[in-house]
């Protein structure tokens, strides 16, 4: 049997620094044994394993986290449907929030009209379309700088 490896021997053979080796032991991509004092031990297995990642990662062009992402989607098959539901359709957004995002878009539709002049004209349309909204929410109170309360 081959003498299992340490963070630092494995380390050397991977490629891996030995921070990214407890990187990748914490998003669970490779599962190294513990010794009876704690420590990572690295057998052929753990070893193939880190270089065959570093293989996937520079012939895909992938990213650590897409990989564990994929990992966590795999293992996890409540995400993984939650994530298809999500790509499949993204319900639309209700409520005020929208309405916001609307006004926000039809005003600056508005302000970005082709061939509508200098910054000043944009500066004056920004306000034509602001009193056109109607009026603006009350803004808060300002609070009395020593009172901590606002003011009367």
């Amino acid at each position: 049997m081959e003498r299992a490896a340490t963070v630092q021997d494995a380390a050397a053979a991977s490629g891996w620094s030995p921070r990214m080796l407890r990187y990748l032991e914490a998003r669970d991509l490779v599962r190294p044994e513990r010794s009876a004092a704690g420590y990572r031990l690295y057998g052929p297995a753990e070893l193939e394993r880190l270089r065959s990642l570093r293989a996937l990662l520079d012939e895909t062009g992938l990213e650590l986290a897409e990989v564990a992402s994929a990992l966590r989607l795999r293992r996890d098959r409540a995400l993984a449907a939650a994530v298809d539901e999500w790509l499949d359709g993204v319900p639309e957004a209700e409520g005020p929030a929208l309405e916001a995002l609307r006004w926000e878009q039809e005003r600056s539709a508005r302000l970005l009209r082709p061939g509508q002049g200098s910054r000043d004209t944009v500066k004056e349309r920004a306000g034509a379309a602001d009193a056109a909204a109607g009026p603006a929410e009350e803004p808060a109170p300002a609070l009395h700088p020593e009172a901590g309360e606002p003011p009367a």
